[in-house]
């Protein structure tokens, strides 16, 4: 899973997401990517809804596609289904999906980085 490149790869059906979730979190949000032990390069999201029946999978497919702005139905678990570890299909061109993807996550990235530097930044 994952590559240097980061968590999105095309496939024939649409684009691949390797994705970390966190389930059980206190709050439910996308943290960005992360570079696990192994060296990939994931999406890193946490989720408030348990494990157990596959809550927290649902939560993370609902989270995703709303901030993706993409149906539902578009989106679902290719592997990873008790773990932790998951990679998601997005079915759709993998060309124009990782080039709004990519774009979404340099927002992410971008949008991070202005909340960090504005809570170091002593209040006028």
């Amino acid at each position: 899973m994952g590559s240097d490149a980061g968590p999105f790869r095309a496939a024939a059906q649409g684009l691949l997401v390797d994705v970390r979730l966190q389930p059980g979190a206190r709050h439910t949000r996308v943290d960005g990517l992360a570079v696990l032990d192994d060296g990939a390069r994931v999406l890193k999201v946490r989720v408030c809804a348990p494990p157990s029946e596959g809550r927290a999978n649902a939560a993370l497919l609902e989270l995703l596609a709303k901030a993706w702005k993409l149906p539902k139905s578009s989106l679902s678990l290719a592997a990873g289904r008790q773990a932790r570890r998951k990679t998601l299909l997005v079915a759709g061109g993998a060309a124009p999906l990782k080039r709004r993807l990519d774009l979404w996550m340099a927002e992410l990235l971008l949008d991070r980085d202005r909340g960090q530097e504005e809570r170091r930044s002593p209040a006028p």
